[in-house]
Parts: structure tokens; C-alpha cells; sequence
């Protein structure tokens, strides 16, 4: 399966943007391939106002998200790979998500699992799934 991450930014960007208000993301400025301002960064994280009146050519795409904007009314070119992207938010309410580290890749949980080794006479793994691990799906509750 492919990453959630960047489905879920843009899905998360569009909601809070449709809802009027104004779409944040946190950066960790530390990943490799991350261009922001260094002097707005702290504590090695960045938080980019994302909305579409605050950035030119925002594009938010599988890989990464990239705008121009002002900072200090200087100039800039954002570039941010999306596994550097922790989370999105709404700045007036504080509504949105914080990515868990398998939204960044695809997650190992939703892989089929080998089936587990079985000694001589046992029948298919347990739960006749043929070798899915019986898992079920994760929900989280975002406040």
C-alpha cells in the first residue's frame, strides 16, 4: 500500500481550508531535503501557515509540499518532503491530525504476516486466513 500521509494532508488541508479556516502544518526542520527559513525554526520543528492566501504555488503532493512565501517580507521557496510533516491543524481552533510514523510509509501492521511456524500435523494458521495475521484495523480519536 502506499503512504497515508500525504492523503491525509491534503484531505486535512481541503476540510479545514472549506471550513474557513486556516490550515498550519509542523515541520520537523531536521529531516534530509527540508528548505524553510532556519531562522523560524525551533526547537528543530517549524510551523507553516499552509492556507492558500498566505502561499504562492502551493502544491501538495505525494512526495512533497512546496510554495513560495513571505517571511519577515522577505521572499522564500518552501520545499518540505512529506515524511518530514507532523501533523496539520487548524490555527483557530486546533482541530486536525498528528501523523503517527506509519502514515510516512506504509505500515508493516497492514502487510500480510508469514503464517507462524507450525510443527508436523497441524493444519493452516490460526483462523484459516491463509496467512493474514487476523489483525484488526486501529482507530484513533483526534481532539
Amino acid at each position: 500500500m502506499k503512504p497515508r500521509r500525504p492523503y491525509l494532508l491534503r484531505a486535512l488541508h481541503e476540510w479545514i481550508s472549506d471550513s474557513g479556516e486556516t490550515p498550519h502544518v509542523v515541520v520537523d526542520a531536521s529531516v534530509d531535503g527540508v528548505v524553510v527559513p532556519r531562522p523560524y525554526v525551533k526547537d528543530g520543528k517549524i510551523v507553516l501557515n499552509v492556507s492558500l492566501g498566505a502561499t504562492r504555488g502551493l502544491q501538495l503532493g505525494n512526495d512533497a509540499l512546496s510554495f513560495d512565501a513571505r517571511f519577515g517580507g522577505a521572499s522564500f521557496s518552501v520545499y518540505v518532503p512529506v515524511r518530514a510533516v507532523l501533523g496539520v491543524y487548524s490555527r483557530e481552533s486546533g482541530q486536525g491530525m498528528i501523523f503517527s510514523e506509519g502514515d510516512a510509509d506504509p505500515d508493516p501492521g497492514d502487510a500480510p504476516s508469514p503464517p507462524p511456524p507450525t510443527s508436523a500435523g497441524e493444519g493452516a494458521a490460526p483462523g484459516g486466513k491463509g496467512g493474514k495475521s487476523g489483525k484488526r484495523p486501529k482507530l484513533q480519536v483526534v481532539k
